[in-house]
């Protein structure tokens, strides 16, 4: 139905309410640069207006700390833009704590906790090879 993909990748070993957060966090720094992602607003049958989601599916795939440094590396390599949270960025409480801590790591030495893709199908499957849909 879609040529493209959305997926989220976590690391398996973050508490429920961290795998929440990085997700949409995540999330919405794929909508923010693709808006043809987002709909229409929903309306219920009494006219109540609702705010618009995402046309496609959101993949959401767990893999181990390594496995996620490779899929990040790949996603560079590619040259896939990306959303990615860093292990450091739960100790940070605003949006301007969060990009200069992210500023302080490469790709090299980044706790990357979680990172989110939208591209073709097949350039998101195969950066995203080792990861497991999240129980």
């Amino acid at each position: 139905m879609f040529d493209t993909k959305f997926a989220v990748v976590l690391r398996e070993d973050l508490e429920v309410w961290q795998k929440l957060n990085v997700t949409a966090f995540l999330s919405s720094g794929i909508i923010g640069q693709k808006p043809e992602l987002i709909g229409e607003s929903y309306r219920d049958a009494t006219g109540n207006v609702y705010n618009a989601l995402s046309v496609q599916p959101i993949i959401v795939l767990s893999t181990d700390g390594a496995t996620l440094s490779k899929i990040h590396a790949r996603a560079v390599e590619r040259e896939v833009a990306a959303s990615v949270y860093i292990e450091e960025m739960f100790s940070t409480g605003h949006d301007a704590a969060n990009r200069a801590v992210f500023a302080e790591f490469g790709p090299d030495n980044a706790k990357v906790v979680g990172i989110a893709l939208h591209a073709d199908k097949k350039t998101v499957d195969r950066i995203t090879k080792g990861a497991k849909l999240h129980a």
